[in-house]
């Protein structure tokens, strides 16, 4: 089993180049919700996720419905700067999601209002709005990670 990274509609192929190459590194599932600002060929895409491509696990899905379907059974931890709680508040293990919404917007209000309970959250100052999406997503995969003892990563 893994991680799974789920990124809702992202617009920037910087940040997820990035969020592949984490991905490979740790043997997280990465997985693309449509749609998606950018091809999958952009040069940008292929460079910040540099010569790792093949060992990433990335799957796309038409909606975020489709991809509930496909990790039916598994538990959702929902990124977004409107939870209650920390995500060290939480007790992860081996399979959870991990779900991060787009650059621009964050994810759609009404799957933040439909998860409240397993909304998560980092702390930081009012000085900006939201940290950078691929930051984010390191984040709190190492500590669900941690959690786990790594998982078997040297």
């Amino acid at each position: 089993m893994a991680f799974h990274i789920v990124l809702v509609e992202p617009e920037i192929p910087a940040n997820t180049g990035n969020i592949a190459r984490t991905c490979a590194a740790t043997g997280t599932i990465l997985h693309l919700v449509r749609p998606l600002g950018f091809s999958t060929d952009d040069k940008t895409l292929k460079r910040a996720g540099l010569d790792y491509w093949h060992s990433v696990d990335v799957r796309y899905y038409d909606s975020f419905d489709e991809l509930r379907l496909k990790l039916a059974g598994s538990r959702f931890y929902y990124a977004t700067t409107k939870a209650r709680r920390l995500y060290t508040d939480f007790a992860y293990r081996d399979g959870d999601v991990f779900v991060f919404g787009k650059e621009t917007k964050g994810l759609p209000p009404e799957l933040v209002e439909a998860n409240r309970d397993t909304c998560i959250r980092m702390p930081m100052t009012g000085a900006v709005r939201s940290l950078n999406l691929s930051n984010s997503a390191a984040i709190v995969l190492f500590e669900g990670l941690r959690q786990n003892a790594f998982l078997g990563l040297t």
